[in-house]
């Protein structure tokens, strides 16, 4: 069964604040959601997943500018 993280939560495991991750859902950018009625939920794979795709973009952005 998927474990699902509010955004509190996703905010605490990025070490971010809450409103740093609603930004990131308004303009597309963040970890896949949710809704459920007036709630917004994360599964704790698609936040892990976002992350690992976004270390390999980050590092690929670095190689492409130093050379």
């Amino acid at each position: 069964m998927a474990e699902f993280l509010l955004t509190r939560e996703v905010a605490e495991m990025l070490r971010t604040p809450e409103s740093t991750v609603r930004y990131w859902r308004h303009i597309g950018a963040g970890p896949l959601w949710i809704k459920v009625g007036r709630r917004v939920i994360y599964r704790r794979d698609d936040v892990l997943t976002w992350l690992v795709d976004r270390r390999s973009s980050d590092a690929a952005q670095r190689v492409r500018s130093s050379s």
